[in-house]
């Protein structure tokens, strides 16, 4: 047992006055990052709580706890917490199940999926909906350094090869239009996994300390191109427009044109899964975390391919731009991933 782990320990064995070395604390999910999630079993009728571990060096548990304490009082579905020992990381919070949107999703008839997923887009505007002044800005510089993990860990340290002649304005182009959307509190990690579904398919979302200040397309394109498969398009051009009814409804938004709101999840699907390509490798080379490369590195690259398309579609001024870089995607990046990722599959048998 670690140090830290036997902390937590004491930490709780005190608050319910137990006995630490009879505590029943089971792990239920490590994280991308350093975050660790345990269920805390109670002697009835205590029932069960979700204990968080998230080392302060690494970890913002202050906004969590102040996000969920502003978004609890807005009404919004998010764990209660019952304790937090800031200074140590350790928070003692509701036990909302197990239940992911991912694994509902994969599970239910394509009717339960629409209508879960036009609720997830609908509490999407709720948490767009609340007041950004105190989040940080999803600014030029933080987009740029994560554009930047794609060249530096995907392309030099993992394949060995250069970045396109073009990549530099494609960022640049990515960053000003992501800049331009409509501003508005962003949850930045809003996925499938995100996502709690109660025994009535109610939802509620968790991981959200990493709230910001960001565009309208950032939370929608996060919720459908993350770590699956790509949709169907017809499916995935519905619930996007279910999302933009219900943000010109609320408010965020006086944008009616479909073809433009479709061009802001483009964006941000774009630059979302060019940073996930290069994250994924530096979860891989740096954290020891090779899963998520061999697991969903082709994903996100399907997702970014299907953005480029989008873009290079709707045409204008930077349609040339996204086909340049599509091509190269098509023509030097897909195959060496595809043979890199093979070989370190392999290599794990």
């Amino acid at each position: 047992m670690t140090a830290r782990l036997s902390a937590l320990r004491q930490w709780l064995a005190h608050r319910h006055s137990l006995d630490a070395a009879r505590l029943v604390l089971e792990s239920i999910a490590d994280d991308a990052s350093f975050r660790r999630y345990f269920r805390l079993r109670l002697p009835q009728p205590g029932g069960t709580r979700v204990v968080m571990d998230a080392p302060p060096e690494h970890e913002p548990s202050r906004s969590f706890v102040a996000i969920a304490l502003a978004w609890a009082s807005a009404g919004l579905p998010v764990p209660g917490i019952h304790a937090a020992d800031l200074s140590r990381g350790f928070l003692e919070l509701d036990d909302l199940g197990d239940t992911l949107l991912r694994r509902r999703l994969n599970d239910a008839a394509p009717a339960v999926q629409d209508a879960l997923i036009d609720d997830a887009m609908a509490l999407s505007v709720r948490i767009a909906s609340q007041p950004s002044a105190a989040l940080p800005p999803y600014d030029r510089r933080r987009l740029a350094f994560e554009l930047g993990l794609f060249p530096e860990w995907a392309l030099t340290r993992w394949l060995g090869i250069a970045a396109p002649a073009c990549f530099t304005a494609v960022c640049e182009r990515l960053i000003q239009r992501l800049l331009d959307q409509p501003r508005l509190t962003t949850h930045r990690d809003y996925h499938p996994g995100n996502l709690l579904v109660g025994t009535d398919d109610e939802l509620a979302v968790i991981d959200f300390q990493g709230a910001w200040a960001g565009p309208l397309g950032y939370d929608p394109a996060s919720l459908l191109r993350d770590r699956n498969p790509p949709w169907p398009i017809a499916r995935q051009h519905a619930w996007f427009a279910t999302h933009q009814a219900l943000a010109l409804e609320a408010g965020l938004s006086a944008e009616r044109s479909t073809e433009r709101h479709l061009c802001w999840i483009a964006e941000a699907s774009a630059q979302r899964s060019i940073k996930v390509l290069g994250l994924f490798c530096r979860l891989a080379q740096r954290d020891g975390k090779p899963g998520y490369l061999l697991g969903h590195q082709r994903h996100f690259f399907a997702h970014l391919r299907q953005a480029m398309g989008e873009l290079t579609s709707a045409g204008g001024a930077d349609a040339p731009l996204w086909r340049a870089f599509d091509e190269w995607l098509d023509g030097e990046f897909e195959p060496r991933m595809r043979a890199q990722l093979d070989a370190m599959a392999g290599a794990a048998q």
